[in-house]
């Protein structure tokens, strides 16, 4: 692995941007204010912002790589091949990849969970971005509970967290066209997607059993959990009792407010602050976050939105870019218990971003260095020429 030495740049350290040269060695930040030294391959980062690595907590557009049209799939292995490109083109260095395990066939079910878990692990060395599996349980998959718990204790799960979509499911399939891309997507008929649903809702009596039962394993396991779209205090005190101790995506203030108030992690989607509100027409995350009930914005549905999103927060006035920053670095790798990165400090893992941010609200990547490797590059002039080494200075003279 080759030693790195960045020059000058304005470097965020602590709540500060300073202006500093750092050095890398190994996988970590060897020295913050460093000389060159020996270090083979040097970067001029002046007038660039130089800034911890994005840490993704909950991002599912490897979706549309592994299914880019209803009905067309492609290997899961180039998927997520693709999918680490774009997720390190777009700074995210630590990426959890947010696989949904439901009781729908195809795309989002739990034969397809499976073989995502084990390309993951297959792939993992291959990958840029430190690579994680995201486990989305809808809770109504009632036949996958045993085969989550041995994931679980085999530790083979990053995040754990509960999805109940079943409100939504049933509220959309009066609605025509979302009815029509839930059904495409589970490749069934419309008569055997009703009659699915109906089975599955005949159940519901047996799931709150179920998430205590899987709770149980998580937490014995020291598997960090989330609940998705809590809709009041009680909800989310009912998760926090579990040991959810994250909450994704609460969808009213009084909840969030609830959250905060316990010092529970609070997640929002940052394509929910590009946008300039959800898609959803739930929560708006700018406002939640100007309220200080955010510590978390995840890629969601859009690997470029973190990286848009910090600065969209700093030209609105909602945040310091200093401390929008944290929303996409320090904030979710400390929900995660990633207690080695999110940060530019000495003996910290070295995942870091040079950014060119000369144009409002258009921040451009010149490079990206993760796990002390540089894996993205998109202006070679930046490189400085390298050092001799005292055989080789002998030589040339």
């Amino acid at each position: 692995m080759t030693d790195i030495f960045l020059e000058g740049g304005r470097s965020l350290i602590g709540s500060e941007l300073v202006e500093t040269s750092l050095a890398v060695s190994g996988t970590d930040i060897a020295q913050i204010d460093a000389s060159r030294g020996r270090a083979r391959l040097a970067i001029d980062a002046r007038n660039l912002l130089v800034l911890p690595g994005i840490v993704d907590l909950h991002g599912d557009a490897f979706e549309r790589q592994m299914m880019p049209r209803a009905g067309v799939d492609f290997p899961i292995d180039v998927a997520l091949a693709d999918s680490d490109r774009q997720a390190i083109s777009n700074g995210i260095t630590t990426v959890f990849h947010a696989t949904t395990c439901s009781w729908e066939p195809g795309l989002r079910s739990s034969d397809n969970a499976r073989s995502l878990m084990e390309a993951i692990e297959w792939q993992r060395p291959q990958f840029a971005a430190d690579t994680r599996f995201h486990l989305r349980h809808e809770t109504y998959n009632l036949d996958a509970e045993q085969e989550m718990s041995q994931w679980l204790a085999e530790g083979r799960v990053d995040l754990f967290a509960f999805n109940d979509h079943m409100d939504v499911t049933v509220a959309d399939m009066a609605k025509p066209r979302k009815r029509n891309r839930m059904v495409e997507r589970t490749g069934l008929s419309s008569e055997e997607f009703d009659r699915l649903v109906e089975r599955v809702l005949s159940r519901a009596s047996d799931v709150p059993a179920s998430v205590s039962r899987l709770a149980a394993v998580a937490r014995a396991t020291d598997v960090r959990m989330l609940s998705h779209d809590d809709a009041t205090p009680s909800m989310r005190e009912e998760f926090r009792e579990l040991g959810a101790m994250i909450a994704e995506f609460p969808i009213n203030e009084e909840t969030a407010r609830a959250a905060a108030a316990a010092g529970d992690a609070i997640v929002y989607g940052a394509p929910n602050v590009v946008r300039g509100g959800s898609h959803t027409g739930w929560t708006r995350a700018s406002d939640m976050i100007a309220k200080g009930l955010c510590s978390v914005l995840a890629s969601d549905y859009y690997y470029p939105a973190q990286l848009l999103a910090a600065f969209r927060l700093a030209a609105d006035g909602v945040l310091p870019l200093t401390e929008a920053w944290s929303l996409v670095s320090a904030g979710p790798a400390r929900a995660t218990g990633l207690t080695d990165r999110g940060v530019l400090a000495e003996g910290r893992r070295a995942d870091i971003l040079l950014v060119d941010d000369s144009v409002p609200l258009r921040p451009r990547l010149i490079a990206v260095i993760a796990g002390g490797k540089l894996v993205h590059l998109t202006d070679a002039t930046r490189l400085l020429a390298a050092v001799a080494t005292p055989r080789e200075a002998a030589v040339a003279a």
